[in-house]
């Protein structure tokens, strides 16, 4: 069970989720405890730097869209670390909202 299964679950169904991310992977962008606010994926195109709650090897996060390769995303944090390539089926909403 992940940090975010509760979110997931809650946008697969069409829902909007906010929560408080913790970990400073993201700073620049995202700090430590912000209110993030999530919109489920739907038909986005989504783009390089858009930021999204996705699943990599097992691992969630709250990560960037660093690069697109057809129907490829590579993920990765604000501080240049990868953690991967997804498809749109790993990726279950954009955020679309963050306030501290």
């Amino acid at each position: 069970m992940g940090w975010a299964d509760g979110h997931i679950a809650r946008l697969t169904t069409g829902e909007t989720v906010q929560f408080r991310p913790r970990g400073n992977s993201m700073v620049g962008k995202i700090s430590s405890g912000d209110l993030c606010t999530v919109e489920p994926l739907g038909e986005t195109v989504l783009a390089t730097g858009d930021i999204v709650l996705c699943r990599v090897n097992g691992n969630q996060y709250l990560h960037l869209v660093k690069a697109i390769q057809g129907e490829r995303l590579q993920i990765g944090n604000n501080r240049g670390g990868i953690n991967g390539w997804v498809t749109r089926r790993q990726v279950f909403g954009r955020l679309i909202g963050v306030a501290p």
